[in-house]
């Protein structure tokens, strides 16, 4: 056993000061910890670069290859860059974004980026991992083409680049807004030189998102000896330029070593609201003082959960997961509050700080309910953007993307997320427009909701992923029926629970299995729980296994439904057994499996922890841990699927604490298999809650007894006002499941209290 290092860790444990600490600098350094690299392997997408924990910046750079692997503008497998954006998604399954990019270059001006077949043609540059440094806040790289080091670091709004120069009478800046990442494309464009140090413009785009438009500033520490523009590769006169391929580039005369700043400020109003995001948050030249102070941003928010784990590679696989949680949804307006709306109108003085990139489907699992826990500031922000958008647009957001509706993915999973949050009891928004907002998107009628107010059902043959679609919204009708409850709409509460159980109308007991349904009476046929069809199917991004198990609200429901508890254990050990072959046709997130659970794929996220609902604890115990240390490494491919915006990651911080919210809305956790050895959540009301494990270990992964406040508790579940009234949970593992711990019915998880 290394007892230095375990020396170290009980050291940096309990020197943290974690009681009113939003007002101090935390005393450990988590940051080191964090390894961006993790998930910047095969499917992971995450972004590479600086930010500031949900910054409306992420500067990082792109890499010339394209493709599913480079949604996010960067894949650890490459060696190429064709510039530093300003803007990346990380961990989607879509390529967007990558506004305002810059590239240093020197000698001949190349404006286009090149080709695969002649890199030589364009500005494009080799580059080696080895000449990296990437850590939370900053980012640094040598472009070997041109013997120019590049690093990187950002404010909430602002990207500021240090670019150490060789000795050259043609050293340039390519500002090309013609490029960006995957579907997105250029649409207009502008750049005009406003001074000597100064250049600003816009870049309007369409893509996944349809209507994009971000504006920017650009401030350089050096004098500008020339700047010249161009439509695509046509040079033109003149200093300023609109088009839809505009560049422009910036000329200095540089010697062995110089170096030249520049300060971008980005907006979604305007060039003069980004000038102004420049002047507040970074408003001199000390680059080292914006690195310092983001690290000192990302220490703040890891330090809300600090843990004391057996080894260096479980700390770095929990405080890169839990800064993978927290790069979105992120800000998008300016220091003085404006924002660009879905209404396509400027919106002034609203009291909040407006947020975009909301993949719902994916982080209304997990993230948004850890949000609940540690992030009270941000979630009142996402309710409020969201109503917001809900007023802008007539509902609550899908996936919902710099003030653009993508309609991506089955269900309406803001539902969850708002009704969480009132349930969990956050006050600050206005609580009858988030239920008019629920009520109004549960009721409209597009994306197969009409059916189900008039069938119950959605045809397979009228909407594309009829059964996802369908036990999604089941899952959101029973989360609005919830906040009816709450509010003392008795009629609403009836409806809508009544609509929650509509997932019944998908189960075919013939074949055991959920099932495209055609009509009352007919099924979709031919059928196989296997087959797995991408976009074209019944399910989306998995198969008829996988969706079988998808009744988080109404497990005990879900139980019945397969035949009691006896059958239901038989039919979820099959979903971690079974084998077969999903088609050539299966969505590649389809990834991370045991037998037919899909752990790269978010709607199994829940059914590891099944088993605490059916009296089999140990099961999901062995399950759980099983995913946490095979499926989560700290190696590049460290994450199984995409990182999805945080999802995957939140899903392991939480299980890596022990417990996990199945039902996304009713304010309990489920136990399932710790692996830290101690941990303590600083809860933003000047309380902590202490999660102590005992004689923890890799094969002691079987929670053996525990202690809620210095009293024995048996139960397989706990409240989430266990956890905000703060105090301490002990937990004592074992080799074996306890005979005492979790068994029984009276302990059995429930799905409502």
């Amino acid at each position: 056993m290394n007892y230095r290092f375990l020396f170290a860790c009980v050291l940096a444990f309990f020197s943290a000061d974690l009681f009113g600490q939003t007002n101090k600098t935390p005393i450990v350094n988590f940051t080191k910890y964090v390894d961006p690299y993790i998930g910047a392997g095969s499917h992971g997408h995450v972004f590479v670069g600086a930010s500031v924990p949900f910054g409306a910046v992420q500067l990082g750079p792109t890499n010339m290859s394209e493709g599913w692997d480079w949604s996010s503008g960067y894949n650890i497998s490459d060696s190429t860059i064709i510039g530093f954006q300003h803007t990346h998604l990380s961990g989607t399954g879509i390529g967007d974004l990558g506004d305002i990019s810059f590239m240093p270059t020197t000698g001949d001006i190349k404006v286009i980026k090149g080709t695969m077949e002649n890199p030589q043609s364009g500005y494009v540059s080799l580059f080696s991992h080895k000449d990296e440094v990437v850590k939370p806040g900053y980012y640094k790289v040598k472009l070997k083409r041109y013997d120019i080091d590049v690093e990187l670091t950002a404010s909430t709004r602002v990207g500021m680049h240090k670019y150490t120069f060789p000795a050259s009478e043609n050293a340039h800046i390519v500002i090309d807004l013609k490029e960006g990442i995957g579907w997105d494309e250029s649409a207009d464009t502008y750049v005009k030189q406003v001074d000597k140090n100064t250049i600003e413009g816009y870049r309007f785009s369409t893509g996944w998102a349809e209507a994009q438009r971000i504006y920017f500033t650009a401030v350089f520490s050096k004098p500008i000896k020339s700047f010249a523009v161009y439509d695509d590769a046509e040079s033109k006169q003149g200093s300023q330029l609109k088009g839809k391929k505009v560049k422009g580039v910036i000329t200095f005369e540089t010697i062995k070593g110089e170096v030249v700043y520049a300060k971008v400020g980005i907006s979604p109003v305007s060039s003069a609201n980004a000038m102004l995001n420049i002047k507040a948050e970074i408003p001199g030249w000390d680059f080292s003082k914006v690195i310092r102070d983001a690290d000192k941003a990302w220490n703040l928010q890891l330090s809300k959960i600090n843990i004391k784990t057996d080894s260096i590679s479980q700390l770095k696989k929990f405080y890169t997961a839990f800064y993978h949680t927290m790069i979105a949804p992120s800000i998008f307006n300016d220091v003085n509050g404006e924002y660009w709306g879905t209404d396509k109108k400027v919106h002034k003085n609203v009291g909040f700080d407006n947020v975009t990139t909301f993949s719902l489907w994916d982080t209304y699992r997990a993230n948004n309910p850890l949000f609940t826990i540690i992030q009270p500031k941000h979630v009142n922000d996402m309710v409020n953007t969201m109503l917001a958008i809900y007023q802008q647009q007539g509902t609550l957001p899908v996936w919902h993307l710099m003030a653009n509706e993508t309609n991506t993915m089955p269900g309406n999973s803001a539902l969850p997320v708002v009704a969480d949050a009132l349930l969990k009891g956050y006050k600050g928004f206005d609580t009858k427009l988030a239920y008019e907002a629920l009520k109004a998107t549960a009721m409209d009628d597009s994306r197969g909701l009409k059916f189900v107010k008039s069938l119950g059902y959605i045809p397979a043959d009228s909407v594309a992923e009829s059964v996802s679609k369908g036990l999604e919204y089941a899952i959101d009708d029973w989360c609005v029926a919830q906040v009816a409850k709450k509010m003392g709409k008795q009629d609403d509460y009836a409806y809508f629970s009544k609509r929650a159980g509509y997932y019944k109308n998908y189960y075919d007991p013939k074949s055991g299995f959920m099932r495209g349904r055609v009509s009352e009476d007919q099924w979709r046929t031919p059928y196989s729980p296997f087959i797995s069809i991408h976009e074209h199917g019944d399910f989306s991004e998995g198969n008829g296994w996988e969706y079988t198990f998808l009744v988080p609200h109404d497990v005990e429901g879900m139980i019945n439904l397969l035949g009691g508890r006896d059958k239901f254990n038989k039919k979820l050990d099959s979903l971690f057994t079974a084998e077969g072959d999903m088609g050539a046709s299966k969505s590649p997130d389809v990834s991370g499996l045991i037998g037919q659970y899909a752990h790269g794929n978010e709607p199994g996220h829940s059914m590891a922890y099944l088993y605490d609902y059916s009296g089999q604890p140990w099961k999901t115990a062995e399950k759980v841990r099983f995913i946490l240390d095979d499926f989560y490494t700290d190696k590049a491919d460290g994450i199984i699927g995409n990182e999805d915006v945080g999802q995957m990651s939140a899903w392991y911080v939480l299980s890596a604490l022990g417990f996990f919210p199945v039902n996304p809305a009713n304010g309990l956790y489920v136990f399932g298999s710790p692996t830290v050895q101690e941990a303590k959540l600083a809860l933003g009301n000047n309380k902590t809650f202490h999660i102590i494990v005992k004689n923890n270990g890799p094969k002691n992964k079987y929670i053996n007894a525990m202690k809620l406040n210095g009293v024995d508790y048996t139960k397989t579940y706990f409240k989430h006002s266990d956890i905000m009234n703060g105090g301490v949970l002990e937990i004592t593992m074992g080799s074996k499941p306890g005979t005492v711990w979790g068994v029984g019915n009276a302990n059995k998880a429930v799905s409502a209290l």
